[in-house]
């Protein structure tokens, strides 16, 4: 599953840095590396070639273009034009980075199951998705019912319903 999450993250101000309309918060730039403008920046997305040179990304001070990136363990090494030094890349440190979804039509999206009605293989709507909750095994759905739905029952989402192919009597587990 693709990920994009819609939280918000707080600004050296300590005033929630909201997330721009229509974009998907996809990774959070940590302290500067080294003294040419380098920043690690730690993703939140699966999809990397969001880091690809010449990909254009968002933060509260506006675009910003990728020069080079290159992956470090969890985290990615970046270089943004115009950030040529220590100082420069300094100044990005704790903001966090967005980008316009893509388009992939095999992909799952949190923004697109976020607020969808889950529909079983009966057709009976089982709940509204209220959250994608990490999981090792298989990343959940939270209803607003309490019942949490794996993303491996997941046939298709489609306009704002996500249809699943559950075991008999999941939905109906007492809530405890």
């Amino acid at each position: 599953m693709a990920s994009g999450s819609k939280s918000t993250s707080a600004t050296d101000s300590g005033a929630p840095e909201a997330e721009p309309s229509g974009l998907l918060e996809i990774a959070t730039i940590g302290r500067a590396h080294g003294v040419r403008g380098e920043v690690a920046v730690y993703p939140v997305t699966n999809r990397l070639e969001r880091f690809d040179t010449g990909s254009v990304l968002v933060t509260a001070a506006g675009p910003r273009a990728v020069a080079r990136a290159r992956a470090d363990g969890n985290r990615w090494l970046v270089r943004f034009e115009g950030i040529d030094d220590r100082d420069a890349a300094a100044a990005l440190t704790g903001t966090t980075v967005f980008a316009e979804p893509l388009a992939d039509p095999d992909e799952l999206w949190v923004h697109d199951l976020c607020g969808a009605t889950v529909v079983d293989q009966r057709g009976e709507a089982a709940g509204v998705v209220t959250a994608v909750v990490s999981n090792p095994a298989a990343d959940l759905l939270e209803l607003d019912t309490g019942h949490l739905v794996p993303l491996t029952f997941v046939v298709r989402c489609e306009s704002g319903v996500v249809r699943v192919e559950v075991p008999d009597g999941l939905f109906e587990l007492d809530q405890r």
